[in-house]
């Protein structure tokens, strides 16, 4: 019986290709862990596929180093912190001071020169001063423009404003008060009616003092014809003292602002 020879080899290569090949071995049936590779000729290992571990020193000097780490960002997150609480407790402390020195500004600004016959207008009074519908008398009484207009009352934009120290409402507290009383119906036939306006506390002192163009005066009065200040000042300045309220009793720096008064009565002579 004659075999073909052709037949074997087509059979032989049939089966040769359904062989997987030896990427394909590799791929579906990896080693064990802990075996080596070897070379094409089948002698020589490869150490980069070697299993290899951390040793106990280098554990230790990882740890280590994650703790120091750790205590840095420990210290800069806690310093941050920190400045971050007294940042905040300069900024509220700073927060009243800043709107009654801007209230104050404003008002003084605003100031209406005085007119004997004029209507919603007033004088200007520094220093000891008694105002109509006050029982203490007040540091300076002005007649400004800073009233707000609104549609549910009849007053305009012309208010008397006084400013003066009283008595803090808490006993413990130190200093005393600084109010701001305003009135607003300036026609009024009857009893003014005063507004209170807490600005400040803890105020030890409070002094103005008001510029003719040569001197600065601590007392000012329009309604006075014995002296020539019968006009508004060139400006004025205003020097608040802060009690102290911390445990070495130190005080702290004095408040000072210096406020120009544009507006001035004119007369034909």
């Amino acid at each position: 019986m004659k075999i073909n020879s052709n037949s074997l080899s087509g059979r032989e290569s049939r089966v040769e290709s359904r062989r997987p090949t030896r990427c394909a071995r590799e791929l579906f049936c990896p080693r064990p862990l802990g075996t080596t590779k070897r070379s094409g000729d089948g002698s020589t290992p490869d150490p980069r596929l070697s299993a290899r571990a951390f040793t106990l020193i280098e554990m230790i000097l990882a740890v280590g180093i994650s703790a120091i780490v750790l205590v840095a960002i420990n210290a800069v997150l806690f310093s941050a912190l920190h400045l971050r609480e007294v940042t905040q407790a300069a900024v509220d402390e700073a927060t009243p001071v800043d709107q009654a020195l801007t209230i104050l500004r404003r008002d003084l600004q605003c100031a209406v020169p005085p007119e004997p016959n004029g209507v919603l207008t007033g004088d200007f009074k520094a220093g000891n001063v008694t105002s109509l519908g006050l029982s203490q008398p007040v540091d300076v009484e002005i007649f400004t423009a800073t009233g707000t207009l609104h549609e549910h009352e009849p007053w305009g934009d012309i208010q008397r404003v006084t400013y003066e120290l009283k008595d803090p409402a808490t006993r413990t507290a130190v200093g005393k008060d600084l109010v701001r009383s305003v009135t607003r119906n300036l026609l009024s036939s009857t009893t003014l009616d005063v507004e209170d306006q807490p600005l400040l506390n803890g105020v030890e002192s409070i002094k103005f003092s008001c510029f003719d163009g040569t001197q600065w005066l601590d007392a000012w009065d329009t309604t006075d014809t014995t002296t020539t200040d019968t006009n508004l000042p060139v400006a004025v300045r205003v020097l608040i003292q802060m009690a102290g309220n911390n445990s070495d009793n130190t005080r702290p720096q004095p408040i000072q602002i210096l406020v120009p008064i544009d507006s001035q009565s004119r007369t034909n002579t």
